[in-house]
């Protein structure tokens, strides 16, 4: 990568399994949305979410300003919150309203943040319930900043 002293496949320590990345996905306590206003504008704000079925799933107020860009526009990118071991997703974002799958995310939601939500708050219509499928997933170690970017890509 010019400017930024990236070494080539053949040059650095070596690509990073796709393990390292779904462990940190999996650990990360929070994420970070990012969708698009309807003029373009980056939005950025936080969520708790859980690594679920290879996808990224959090909800959200169905009348806040992150869901109401999704609606627009399914695009978004989600970041775990570990700098030093970035692991960014880029997805397309679709609304869950399954009944039996939503259970399926607060059962999840709920064991990792030792919550009781259950269903009937991420179903409550006025939650939406959001599955991130990845097209595109980077991490990179802070410690071989110039021999761990790796970039994985999924069937869109």
């Amino acid at each position: 990568m010019p400017g930024y002293g990236i070494l080539g496949p053949e040059e650095g320590s070596g690509l990073l399994a796709w393990s390292w990345a779904v462990e940190r996905l999996e650990r990360s306590h929070d994420y970070w949305v990012t969708t698009a206003w309807p003029d373009g504008r980056p939005h950025v704000t936080p969520v708790w979410g859980v690594w679920l079925d290879s996808a990224i799933w959090f909800s959200s107020s169905r009348s806040s300003r992150k869901a109401r860009n999704l609606a627009a526009d399914p695009r978004c990118s989600i970041a775990n919150d570990n700098a030093l071991e970035p692991v960014i997703v880029d997805g397309t974002a679709a609304l869950i309203d399954d009944r039996e799958i939503v259970a399926a995310f607060a059962e999840a939601s709920d064991a990792k943040y030792e919550t009781s939500y259950g269903v009937e708050f991420f179903g409550d219509p006025a939650n939406a319930v959001f599955r991130v499928s990845p097209f595109s997933v980077f991490g990179l170690t802070e410690a071989d900043f110039t021999g761990s970017p790796t970039r994985w890509r999924f069937d869109a």
